[in-house]
C-alpha cells in the first residue's frame, strides 16, 4: 500500500482523539461546569474565543515551524501539550486556571492537529488529495460518535476524573500515531499519489511535479483568492465555533432535553459529517471545490436556522443532518482548495497566515452567540445572525477563481 495511506490513518486517529476527547466533548463540560461553578454563558465562550485567538496570533508560526522543522515534530509537541492540558485541567478550582488549561489543550489540539497534519497530506497527495483530506478529517466526525462514552464516563465517574483520563489516553495513542508521519515522499524515493516517476530526457533539467504550482506566501496573500478563501471559511467558523459551544447548552437548558438526548444530537451530527466528508472528498477531486463550499455554507446557515427555532426534537434532528453535511463536506476542502491553488512547498506557512483571518470566525461565533443569548434570555437572535454570516460567506467561495502565477 502506498505509504500516504499510513499517514492519512495515522491523522484519522489523531482527528479522533482530538475531536472525541475535546471539540464535541466540550458543551458536555459546559453543562457541567456551569452547575458546579454558576459561570455564565459569556464567561465560558470568552475561554473559547481566548483559545482561537492563540490559533489566529499563533497560526503563521506555526505554518512556518511546520515547513522548517517537518509535520511529525510539531505533532510530538502538540499532542505532550494536549495531554497536560486535560491533566491539570481535571484538578481546576476557579476561571483562571480553567481559562490557563483550556489554553494549553486548544494550543496542544492546533500544533497536534489541523495545520500539520494537512501540511503531510498535500505533499503526498495531488490527483486524490480532497478524498485524502476527508478520510483524515473524518476522524473528527469519529470523534463526534464517541461524545455518548464521554458524557457517560462523565455521569459515572464526574467530569475532572474523565478528564485525567483523557489526558493520558492522547499522550498514549497521540505519540505513537506522530510516529506514522513523513515529511515528503521525494525524501523515501517515492512520489505523490504512488504514481511512478516521470522521465526525463538526458541532461535535461528536473522538472516541477506535475500540476503543482508553488506560490510563495507573500505572492498568495497578493491574490483576491487568498482572501476570498479565508473570508468565507471564517464566516463558516462563525456557525461552527457557536455550535460548538452552545448547542448543548440550548438543547439542554432552553429545549429542555436531556444531556444524554444532546449527546445523541452531536453523534447524529458526527455521523452526517463523516458521510459529508466523504462524499465531499470524491466530490472535490471531480467538480469545482468552490461551488461545493458554497452550497455547503447556505446548508450551514440552513440548519442554524432551524436549530434557532427549534421546537420540536425532530427540528433539532434536522438542524443536526443540515450543519453535519455542510460542515464535512466543506471542511477538508479549505485544505485542498488551498493547496491547488498555490501548491505545497509553503502550505503550512500560507496556511498559517489565513488563521489570521479564520480566528475571527472562531472566535466571533461562540461570543455573538453567548453575549446576545445572556441579554435575550434565548439563542433565537445570536443564531439567526450567525446564519445570515454563513449565507454571505458562499458569496466569497464563489468569487475566489484559481490565481496565476506570472513568471
Amino acid at each position: 500500500m502506498f505509504y500516504g495511506w499510513w499517514i492519512v490513518s495515522a491523522g484519522f486517529g489523531l482527528e479522533t482523539l482530538i475531536g472525541g476527547l475535546m471539540f464535541h466533548a466540550y458543551g458536555a463540560y459546559l453543562v457541567l461546569l456551569r452547575e458546579e461553578f454558576g459561570w455564565s454563558k459569556t464567561m465560558l465562550s470568552a475561554a473559547f474565543a481566548m483559545a482561537r485567538a492563540e490559533s489566529g496570533i499563533l497560526g503563521p508560526v506555526q505554518g512556518w515551524l511546520t515547513d522548517r522543522f517537518g509535520p511529525r515534530v510539531l505533532i510530538r509537541v502538540g499532542m505532550t501539550i494536549f495531554s497536560l492540558g486535560f491533566i491539570l485541567f481535571s484538578q481546576i478550582q476557579g476561571p483562571v486556571t480553567f481559562f490557563l488549561t483550556f489554553f494549553l489543550m486548544a494550543l496542544g489540539s492546533s500544533l497536534g492537529g489541523y495545520l500539520p497534519i494537512g501540511v503531510a497530506i498535500v505533499a503526498w497527495f495531488r490527483r486524490r488529495r480532497a478524498l485524502a483530506l476527508s478520510l483524515s478529517a473524518s476522524g473528527m466526525a469519529v470523534g463526534g460518535l464517541l461524545t455518548p462514552l464521554v458524557v457517560l464516563a462523565m455521569s459515572r465517574f464526574g467530569w475532572r476524573t474523565t478528564a485525567l483520563a483523557s489526558g493520558l489516553l492522547a499522550i498514549a495513542v497521540g505519540l505513537p500515531l506522530a510516529q506514522l508521519v513523513r515529511r515528503r515522499p521525494e525524501a523515501y524515493g517515492l512520489t505523490p499519489d504512488g504514481d511512478p516517476p516521470r522521465r526525463a530526457e538526458p541532461d535535461a533539467p528536473p522538472r516541477p511535479p506535475l500540476g503543482e504550482r508553488d506560490f510563495t506566501p507573500r505572492e498568495a496573500m497578493a491574490t483576491r483568492a487568498f482572501w476570498y478563501i479565508s473570508i468565507g471559511h471564517s464566516a463558516a467558523l462563525f456557525v461552527v465555533s457557536a455550535v460548538m459551544v452552545h448547542m448543548v447548552v440550548h438543547v439542554t437548558e432552553r429545549l429542555g432535553y436531556s444531556l444524554p438526548q444532546a449527546a445523541s444530537v452531536v453523534a447524529l451530527m458526527t455521523v452526517m459529517q463523516g458521510i459529508g466528508q466523504v462524499s465531499g472528498g470524491w466530490l472535490g477531486d471531480r467538480f469545482s471545490k468552490r461551488r461545493i463550499a458554497a452550497g455547503c455554507m447556505l446548508g450551514h446557515a440552513a440548519g442554524l436556522l432551524v436549530l434557532a427555532f427549534a421546537s420540536a426534537f425532530w427540528m433539532v434532528l434536522a438542524f443536526a443532518v443540515l450543519h453535519g453535511l455542510g460542515w464535512g463536506m466543506r471542511g477538508p476542502l479549505m485544505s485542498a482548495i488551498r493547496a491547488d491553488y498555490f501548491g505545497s512547498a509553503a502550505f503550512g506557512t500560507i496556511t498559517g497566515l489565513s488563521s489570521m483571518v479564520l480566528m475571527v470566525g472562531m472566535m466571533g461565533g461562540p461570543l455573538v452567540a453567548g453575549i446576545l443569548a445572556d441579554r435575550t434570555g434565548s439563542y433565537g437572535l445570536g443564531f439567526s445572525v450567525l446564519a445570515a454570516l454563513a449565507a454571505v460567506g458562499s458569496v466569497f467561495f464563489l468569487l475566489a477563481r484559481r490565481p496565476t502565477l506570472a513568471r
